[in-house]
């Protein structure tokens, strides 16, 4: 794993060993990246479940303002920092080792442009994440929320009630990502 372009471009990621993450795939990665570029300079990127930080640490390397990166994993949030460090991030980049509930509950008076979510596939979190982050009005005007999902009909479904529109869906092998906007 890498990062693909920008002012960090080549630097190898350091990854998780075992079963307990997946990491994003580099060409879905490049091509999430190539659908939302022209949101990226100068936004507020936040990565929730960021498992190597490679979302993240991608965007501020494309020229995100600054990046928010949570993971629950403590040796998730130990490779992160390793990965900040080696892509000389420091300055953009914010890290939580806590729940994502609890991220987003303290995060009053912050407004995100583009918000990344890749929970455990099996796992109703990033409806739960969505919930809060509308209700915490968290969203800039035309921000925008992508998921990353395996059950693309079960995540549509359960969008149903919340106000947000499905702008785009993308499948990459297993993989959807699945790109929202506020109503």
């Amino acid at each position: 794993m890498r990062i693909i372009a920008g002012k960090a471009r080549g630097t190898k990621l350091y990854t998780l060993e075992g079963e307990n993450t997946r990491p994003t795939l580099d060409r879905v990665k490049e091509s999430l990246f190539n659908i939302i570029q022209s949101e990226i300079p100068g936004s507020i990127f936040l990565d929730l479940f960021s498992g190597s930080g490679a979302i993240g640490l991608e965007a501020v390397s494309r020229g995100a303002k600054k990046a928010i990166l949570c993971d629950t994993s403590k040796e998730a949030c130990a490779i992160i920092k390793k990965n900040i460090e080696k892509t000389h991030t420091s300055e953009n980049v914010e890290l939580y080792q806590a729940d994502f509930k609890e991220v987003l509950t303290n995060r009053s008076g912050d407004k995100f442009d583009i918000i990344y979510l890749d929970p455990p596939y099996k796992t109703n979190f990033a409806i739960e994440a969505i919930k809060i982050i509308l209700d915490k009005e968290l969203l800039k005007e035309s921000a925008s929320i992508i998921i990353e999902t395996d059950d693309k009909n079960k995540l549509i479904e359960n969008l149903q009630n919340i106000d947000c529109k499905v702008n785009d869906i993308r499948k990459y092998g297993r993989a959807y990502l699945i790109f929202l906007k506020r109503i």
